[in-house]
C-alpha cells in the first residue's frame, strides 16, 4: 500500500505546470485513508487537470454536481471530488453559500438554477428544522412545526427538480444527543423519538412521490460511525453541523449515488468458489468437506451466498470463475444441502484450470457485456492482483482474512447501486440464461439467414407508458454500444416528451421462440412540421445482429407517413463506445446532411424511403401485427 504522505507529495508535485505528468496517480487514490489526507487530496485535485494524473486513454464520466446546505458545507466538496474520481466520474462541483438551500431551490433565477446541475445534494441538519426555543413539554406542537417545515422542503425540492430536471438527493437527519437530552422524562424521550422518526419517514416518502427526488438514509449509515455527528466547537465557531468523519462518510455515499445517477452501476458479479462461496478447497476437502452453513465459519459463507442471491434478485448477473473440476462443481451445486445458490442462479460458469483473467474475458464475451461492468470477488491475493494488472477495467474485491466480513466487503462499496430497480432487472438472470439457449440454437444452423428465420422474432413497438419509463431512462444511462448520441435524457424530460403532443417516446420489446427479452430499447422523437427528429435511438446489446433496430425504424416510418411528415431527421454523435451503431443510419438509406460540434445530421425523405423491415420479424403495433 502506498503511504498517504507519498500520494499527497505526488499530487503537490504534479500540480506544478513544469512537473511531468503522473499517470499512475488516479489508480492510487483509493489507497488514501486518513481523514486529513482525504480532505487535502480533494483540495489538491481541484487544481489539477485530469490528464496529468490519469493513464492515457482513460475516460471518466463528466457530471455536474451541486452542494447546497442548511449549514456550512465547504468541507464536503473536496471529499466528494476525491470520491467521485475514485468512482469513475470527472466532477464539476458547485457549492452554494451558507444556509442558502431554501432560497436557491425556490428562486427560479438562483445561481443554483443557472448552474444546471445533473445532481443536487441537499445537506440538512436538525437545528434547521427545530425551533431554537422548542418546548420539551409541548411535543405535539413540535410535531406540527416539523410537519410544516417538511412540507416546505418537499415543495422546494420537487419544484426545483421539475424546473431543472436535476436529480435531487435529500437525506434523513440525525437528531443530536444534545437536543434529545433536553427532554428529561423517559416517556417524553420516547415520544420525541417517535416524532423525529415520523419526520425522517416523511423525507423517505418523498422518493415515492417525485421520481427525481431521492432520500439517502443517513441515520442508518451512521449506525456504525464511531464518532459524534456534530463537533460542537466547529458548529458554534463555523456553523459546521457535521464532524469531519461524518462529512467523509456522507461524501462516500453521495459519490455512490452520483455513480448510480451517471449510469455507472456494475452489472456482473464474478465469484470464485473455494474459500469464497464456501469454505475450504473442493479439490482437497471433497464435496462433503467444504464449509457452508451451520457454525462458524460455514455460516459466514452462507451469509455471502444470501447476499449474492439478494443482488441476483435485483438484476445483478452472477457468474463463476474457479480453478476446479467442472464435474465436481456440478455435483456440489446439484446435491449439497446447505447451498443457497444453485447452478440456475448463474448465467455463466468458467470452471477450469486456466487463468482467471482469461476466464473473466470469456464470461464477458459470452454475456456480451463490457469488462467495465464486472466486479470480481476472490479470496486469493494472487488472483486479485493478476486481474487488477491484466484487466484494470474490472473492479476487484479481495475477500481477505476473516470470512465474517466477506459479505460486508462485497456489498459496502455499492458497486451495483442504481437509482431504482425495475421488473426487467428482476428478470435479468432468466433473460441471460435464455440467451445461452439461443446461442446453442444458432450453433445448429449453417447460415445466419436460416437461424433468424427459425428464431420466430417478434418486435413490439409502442409509446412508453408510466410502467416502461423507468426502464427506458435506465437504458439511456447504461447503454453505450448502440446509443446514437450517448445522451441520457433525464426522467423528467422523458416523461415530458412522452406526454407532449409535439414529441414521442417509443419503447420496444423483443420476444422469440425462447422467451421474452423485455424492453430493450427506445427512441426519443421531436415532431416538427416538416420533419420528425430522432434525438436519440438506443438499444441493448442483448439483441444485436437480429434486425431489431430496422424493424423499429420501420414502425417509426409508418407513424411518420401516417402523420403526413415528409422526412425523418436523425442525430449521431460517433465515438469509440458507440462504434457498432455508426453505420446504421447510412445503411438504412439516410443521407448525411451536416455536422455541428461533432454531432452528425442525417435525413431520410419518406417519399422514396427504402423498405427496411426484415422479413424474418413480426412487428406488433397494438393488436395488429405487421409482417416484413
Amino acid at each position: 500500500m502506498v503511504p498517504d504522505d507519498d500520494v499527497l507529495a505526488r499530487l503537490r508535485r504534479v500540480r506544478r505546470s513544469d512537473a511531468p505528468a503522473d499517470p499512475a496517480l488516479l489508480d492510487e487514490l483509493p489507497q488514501l485513508h486518513g481523514a486529513a489526507a482525504l480532505s487535502e487530496a480533494g483540495r489538491l485535485l481541484g487544481r489539477i487537470p485530469l490528464n496529468r494524473i490519469a493513464p492515457p486513454g482513460r475516460q471518466l464520466r463528466p457530471l455536474r454536481v451541486a452542494i447546497a446546505g442548511t449549514f456550512t458545507a465547504d468541507g464536503v466538496a473536496p471529499l466528494l471530488r476525491l470520491e467521485l474520481l475514485r468512482a469513475g466520474i470527472q466532477p464539476e462541483i458547485h457549492v452554494s453559500g451558507f444556509d442558502q438551500l431554501a432560497v436557491h431551490l425556490t428562486d427560479p433565477d438562483s445561481s443554483l438554477v443557472r448552474y444546471a446541475p445533473d445532481v443536487t445534494l441537499c445537506l440538512l441538519h436538525d437545528r434547521s428544522f427545530l425551533p431554537p426555543d422548542w418546548d420539551p413539554t409541548a411535543l405535539s406542537t413540535l410535531r406540527e412545526v416539523l410537519a410544516d417545515r417538511l412540507s416546505l422542503l418537499a415543495a422546494a425540492a420537487t419544484g426545483f427538480a421539475e424546473r431543472t430536471s436535476s436529480i435531487v438527493l435529500l437525506h434523513t437527519v440525525p437528531l443530536s444527543t444534545t437536543e434529545h437530552r433536553k427532554v428529561i422524562g423517559y416517556e417524553g424521550k420516547a415520544a420525541l423519538g417517535r416524532i423525529w422518526r415520523e419526520f425522517n419517514s416523511g423525507l423517505l416518502d418523498l422518493a415515492e412521490r417525485q421520481p427525481l427526488v431521492h432520500t439517502l438514509d443517513l441515520e442508518t449509515l451512521l449506525v456504525d460511525h464511531p464518532g459524534r455527528v456534530r463537533d460542537d466547537r466547529l458548529y458554534q465557531f463555523a456553523s459546521m453541523a457535521w464532524s469531519p468523519g461524518v462529512e467523509s462518510r456522507y461524501a462516500q455515499e453521495a459519490a455512490k449515488f452520483c455513480r448510480a445517477a451517471a449510469g455507472l452501476a456494475k452489472k456482473v458479479l464474478v465469484l470464485d468458489l473455494d474459500n469464497t462461496l464456501w469454505g475450504g478447497v473442493l479439490g482437497d476437502d471433497g464435496p462433503s468437506g467444504i464449509q457452508i452453513g451451520g457454525q462458524y465459519p460455514g455460516n459466514c459463507y452462507a451469509d455471502l451466498q444470501r447476499g449474492a442471491a439478494a443482488l441476483r434478485r435485483q438484476g445483478v448477473l452472477l457468474a463463476i470463475s474457479s480453478k476446479n473440476d467442472p464435474a465436481v462443481v456440478d455435483d456440489v451445486f446439484a446435491h449439497h444441502p446447505e447451498l443457497t445458490l444453485r447452478a440456475d442462479d448463474f448465467v455463466a460458469q468458467a470452471v477450469s484450470w486456466g487463468r482467471k483473467d482469461h476466464s473473466i474475458r470469456q464470461i464477458t464475451q459470452t454475456l456480451n457485456v463490457g469488462l467495465n461492468s464486472v466486479v470480481f470477488a476472490d479470496d486469493s491475493s494472487f488472483e486479485c492482483d493478476l486481474v487488477r494488472q491484466e484487466i484494470p477495467e474490472v473492479e476487484v474485491v479481495h475477500l481477505a482474512e476473516d470470512p465474517s466480513g466477506h459479505v460486508a466487503c462485497l456489498l459496502d462499496a455499492g458497486h451495483f447501486d442504481v437509482l431504482a430497480t425495475t421488473a426487467a432487472d428482476r428478470e435479468r438472470t432468466a433473460l441471460y440464461r435464455v440467451r445461452t439457449d439461443r446461442q446453442r440454437f444458432v450453433a445448429s444452423f449453417d447460415s445466419a439467414a436460416d437461424y433468424l428465420s427459425g428464431l420466430g422474432l417478434q418486435v413490439t413497438v409502442r409509446p412508453a407508458d408510466d410502467f416502461m419509463l423507468p426502464r427506458v431512462v435506465q437504458l439511456s444511462l447504461r447503454t453505450n454500444q448502440f446509443n446514437m448520441t450517448g445522451r441520457a435524457h433525464s426522467e423528467a424530460r422523458t416523461r415530458e416528451m412522452a406526454q407532449a403532443s409535439d414529441a414521442l417516446v417509443l419503447a420496444f420489446e423483443v420476444a422469440d421462440r425462447f422467451g421474452r427479452e423485455g424492453v430493450v430499447g427506445a427512441l426519443w422523437v421531436a415532431k416538427h412540421a416538416d420533419h420528425w427528429l430522432i434525438e436519440n435511438f438506443l438499444m441493448s446489446c442483448r439483441v444485436f445482429s437480429r434486425g431489431v433496430e430496422h424493424a423499429v425504424l420501420a414502425a417509426l416510418i409508418e407513424d411518420a407517413v401516417a402523420a403526413g411528415v415528409p422526412r425523418l431527421r436523425a442525430l449521431l454523435k460517433p465515438g469509440e463506445r458507440n462504434r457498432p451503431a455508426t453505420g446504421f443510419y447510412p445503411g438504412a438509406g439516410f443521407t448525411r446532411t451536416g455536422e455541428v460540434d461533432g454531432v452528425v445530421t442525417y435525413d431520410l425523405p419518406l417519399a422514396a424511403a427504402p423498405s427496411v423491415m426484415p422479413e424474418w420479424i413480426v412487428l406488433e403495433r397494438g393488436s395488429e401485427p405487421v409482417h416484413g
